[in-house]
């Protein structure tokens, strides 16, 4: 059961990565844009990312909870698989705190009301991805470092 659940779990975390990775990528260029051009990328080009990513990290964290269960017998794979679980927490908690706040609010706006502290705003969204980002990758080498001490035997008591 534990390798079923490493296979899914991994499939899952490595699908998790891949939206705030694409954000951190995208963020020298985003920076470039002007307002209306950001707005209408912020607006069109996201639209559904929440109703795909949104899940996918939820299934992230919960599975990753399901190995830091499994794994309590395994010091080492138990204290990665933590270290996982309390990263994907934070990258959820992170979306709360900086993202969905701006989404809210620029879901709102048209061109012609943006706010003049418009830049304010993209400057919380891209943090709040950069950040979850990092966070998502402290994860998926935190679940790749419970792997490798799966395989390890656990030390015997004398």
């Amino acid at each position: 059961m534990l390798k079923g659940m490493k296979i899914a779990n991994f499939a899952i975390i490595s699908f998790a990565v891949t939206a705030p990775m694409a954000h951190v990528l995208e963020l020298p260029n985003k920076f470039d844009l002007d307002g209306p051009l950001w707005l209408s990328v912020q607006q069109q080009l996201y639209r559904g990312w929440g109703a795909l990513f949104g899940p996918v990290e939820i299934l992230a964290l919960l599975t990753t909870l399901f190995l830091v269960w499994m794994r309590r017998a395994n010091p080492a794979a138990f204290r990665a698989s933590l270290v996982a679980a309390l990263a994907y927490a934070a990258m959820l908690g992170v979306f709360f705190v900086f993202n969905a706040p701006v989404n809210s609010a620029f879901n709102s706006w048209t061109v012609a009301d943006m706010p003049a502290n418009w830049p304010d705003f993209r400057w919380r969204w891209e943090i709040g991805h950069a950040i979850a980002a990092g966070l998502s990758l402290v994860g998926w080498l935190a679940l790749l470092r419970a792997s490798f001490a799966d395989r390890k035997p656990a030390a015997k008591l004398i």
